[in-house]
């Protein structure tokens, strides 16, 4: 059998004192980024299939409002007046602008009514949003991450959350790329840098916990 090259790549990180622990801290927060129609319809130009990754968000979405968990979702939506400098490096998400369908939640992934939704125009969903201050006002420390892309909005979601001193547990199975190896690599950088990656039982037990804290 093959080792997996991403355990060995995060065993010789642990050597050089990379890829510590995170803890959950006492208070939870779920973040679905970018689980949009434009993404996983792959009729837009920037969809692709991922049915594991929206049917394991349903999950968690579900757990997070049986518990009394505030959920967070992003959707990327540009003005027609202004285009970032993004799009000359993402093109085909030209098709995601303000008031058409691609900019909105994918119902299956079992959004409430009552779930914020946060409006963003550039990768991380704090970049240019008042996300950071809405958890702040309902005193989370901790995110459980799911949404897409792994290599893309979720990991630059990721580096500014532990940068803002909150603690991101990412479900390896509940993000997705359009390509394995970006997934792969970006799931093991945040893992040795940024936040831990679990597994969907682990993030589930993290939602259930008291106060939406630790297990």
């Amino acid at each position: 059998m093959t080792a997996d090259p991403g355990a060995e790549v995060l065993a010789r990180y642990g050597e050089g004192g990379l890829a510590g622990t995170l803890a959950p801290g006492t208070r939870a927060a779920l973040l679905v980024v970018d689980l949009q129609r434009g993404f996983t319809d792959p009729a837009c130009g920037p969809g692709f299939e991922m049915p594991r990754v929206v049917s394991e968000t349903e999950q968690l979405v579900a757990a997070a409002h049986e518990h009394g968990v505030s959920v967070f979702f992003t959707t990327i939506a540009f003005e027609r007046s202004h285009d970032p400098v993004w799009l000359e490096k993402m093109p085909a998400m030209l098709e995601l602008r303000e008031g058409t369908r691609w900019v909105e939640i994918d119902p299956a992934t079992g959004m409430d009514p009552g779930d914020h939704v946060i409006v963003k125009q550039a990768p991380s969903a704090f970049s240019g949003t008042d996300l950071e201050e809405r958890l702040a006002a309902l005193d989370v420390d901790t995110l459980v991450v799911v949404g897409a892309t792994t290599s893309g909005c979720v990991r630059a979601s990721v580096v500014d959350a532990v940068s803002i001193g909150l603690r991101p547990f990412v479900v390896g199975t509940a993000v997705g790329d359009r390509e394995r190896h970006p997934h792969d690599a970006a799931l093991v950088d945040i893992q040795a840098k940024y936040g831990e990656v679990v597994a969907l039982p682990t993030a589930l037990a993290l939602l259930a916990a008291p106060v939406g804290g630790a297990p």
